[in-house]
């Protein structure tokens, strides 16, 4: 769990329960937080007593065909093999290793955890107790809740921003692009192509291509950006409106907006995604 991740936790009748995301989509839940429900001193052994049964390496098994192309299924087959018997016994290290699963992550160092998919996490709880599995589902849809309302309010007031800016960006092209002699349908055409030439500095395609490659997808190319993209298309559209009063030339602006743009996105990708929440993919 080396990457950037954002952190939440859950109180689960008096049980502090870690829940960590690298993208709002796929949230990793600590067995070793659940565990303590049964034994709070010792949780790693609840883990790997839970990991002995042949019906617990079926469902990861099964999880792993489902959600991960680079799963050993021969090692799984033979660890499936052995499950079960006396003599059998298997660490959630050993698992990772052997099989290359993803739905179970450990954490090294001192506060040494060990951390699943939410669908593994929900089923280890339920083993542990159904009652408890039942109060955790509980507060973690208060949790996805509470997440949901916060990206939807920075998504929207970024939107708002970029509409701003856009204001800001087409007064400049109006001013000094749009000579008076030019009919209503090419005034048209030159504030399109000044738009799709920050489409093209930031998502690399035009509104065009976009909706020919997403015919699935409802809205536009803007509205199915992400947070950090959003915001550094308001820088674009000012920066655009500055290059535009300076006279530079359409092409150099080109070169000069997809530099800002991966700059700028570099830098955000890089920031702690607790403070800069990324939208969940939209279907």
């Amino acid at each position: 769990m080396a990457e950037t991740l954002k952190k939440d936790n859950m109180n689960v009748q008096g049980i502090e329960i870690q829940v960590y995301t690298a993208d709002y989509k796929n949230d990793y839940i600590s067995l070793t937080d659940i565990a303590k429900k049964r034994e709070g001193e010792y949780p790693g052994y609840v883990i790997q007593n839970w990991m002995r049964a042949k019906n617990t390496i079926i469902f990861l098994g099964l999880w792993e065909v489902l959600h991960n192309q680079n799963f050993n299924c021969l090692e799984f087959e033979a660890i499936k093999s052995e499950a079960g018997s006396n003599g059998f016994v298997l660490t959630p290290k050993r698992w990772i290793e052997l099989t290359n699963a993803v739905g179970i992550v450990t954490k090294q160092g001192r506060y040494a955890a060990t951390f699943a998919h939410r669908d593994i996490a929900f089923e280890f709880a339920s083993w542990i107790s159904p009652e408890f599995k039942l109060y955790m589902i509980e507060d973690y849809q208060r949790l996805k809740s509470d997440e949901n309302s916060r990206l939807s309010l920075n998504w929207n007031l970024n939107r708002e921003i970029s509409k701003l800016n856009y204001r800001i960006h087409t007064d400049a092209i109006k001013a000094h692009l749009i000579p008076p002699e030019l009919t209503k349908a090419q005034i048209a055409f030159q504030y399109a192509s000044e738009a799709d030439l920050l489409n093209v500095a930031l998502f690399g395609q035009t509104a065009r291509q976009w909706r020919e490659n997403n015919t699935g997808k409802k809205g536009n190319i803007r509205d199915d950006a992400t947070i950090q993209q959003l915001l550094v298309l308001a820088n674009m559209e000012s920066y655009n409106a500055i290059l535009i009063n300076q006279g530079v030339e359409q092409s150099e602006r080109l070169v000069k907006l997809r530099d800002l743009a991966v700059q700028q996105l570099t830098t955000l990708q890089a920031m702690d995604m607790g403070s800069l929440p990324q939208l969940p993919e939209k279907k």
